[in-house]
């Protein structure tokens, strides 16, 4: 789902092992996610078995309007490979201010970032950052129990974010 922030595709183990299978979906770099577009990629006889179960699993097969949609987008490399772009640098640009901030950031190949702040709760930033309509995700669950999810959105979303954050931690 996140390789096309950075990650390191799959696809060239492909020639090494008969047994892989590389999927990928059309919900995060390509802003699809209502479409429930993606595709697999493998052995022709792998590849084959799950064409002949998708659908006993899938109950929503794709429409025309998301099959359209999906050719479009891949048509359309100019504009991908922008927003990828665009998404990066923003994710990078939120990462360094976030540490400057005081903020423990991880290293992110996503279109979002973990984030901790050592002196304030993860969670009391989530309810106070909803108090001014900006939604981040907060898990009660170890290991992640003190950090938020934070989304990568448009500029202004995000200067929104970081306003609000100085506006807490400040």
């Amino acid at each position: 789902a996140y390789v096309d922030f950075g990650g390191t595709s799959a696809v060239p183990l492909l020639k090494e092992y008969e047994n892989l299978v590389v999927v990928q979906t059309f919900s995060k770099s390509r802003s699809m996610a209502g479409m429930r577009i993606g595709y697999a990629l493998g052995n022709r006889e792998i590849i084959s078995a799950l064409f002949a179960a998708k659908d006993s699993y899938n109950s929503y097969p794709l429409d025309s309007v998301a099959i359209a949609a999906g050719v479009a987008s891949v048509q359309d490399e100019e504009y991908f490979r922008a927003t990828v772009a665009k998404v990066v640098a923003t994710r990078d640009r939120l990462t360094e201010v976030l540490r400057g901030m005081g903020f423990d950031v991880a290293d992110s190949s996503t279109n979002f970032l973990f984030a901790e702040h050592p002196k304030y709760r993860a969670k009391d930033i989530q309810e106070f950052l909803k108090t001014k309509d900006i939604y981040v995700r907060y898990f009660s669950k170890k290991r992640i129990d003190n950090r938020l999810r934070i989304t990568i959105g448009t500029d202004g979303e995000i200067d929104a974010l970081i306003a609000a954050l100085k506006e807490y931690i400040v």
